[in-house]
């Protein structure tokens, strides 16, 4: 089982793709609202480097975007 961490924004549609994509998969993932969370929004740019969302944490590994052949990558190992 992976653990898997999304960071997003409401209105980005990337975001939207990335999680659906993952429900899709059956993948679960906890969502972070870095719009509303100051907290969560550091940490992304601590383990990013940037600011722009997604940002998906796969046990431990970072991808920035809907990298979805990197994603199911991480996914499948």
């Amino acid at each position: 089982m992976h653990i898997v961490t999304v960071y997003s924004t409401p209105n980005c549609p990337y975001c939207v793709r990335l999680k659906a994509h993952l429900s899709q998969q059956g993948i679960a993932f906890t969502n972070l609202d870095v719009s509303v969370d100051k907290v969560s929004l550091d940490k992304m740019i601590e383990i990013s480097g940037q600011m722009g969302v997604p940002v998906i944490d796969i046990d431990g590994q970072i991808v920035v975007g809907f990298e979805k052949e990197k994603i199911d990558n991480l996914l499948a190992s």
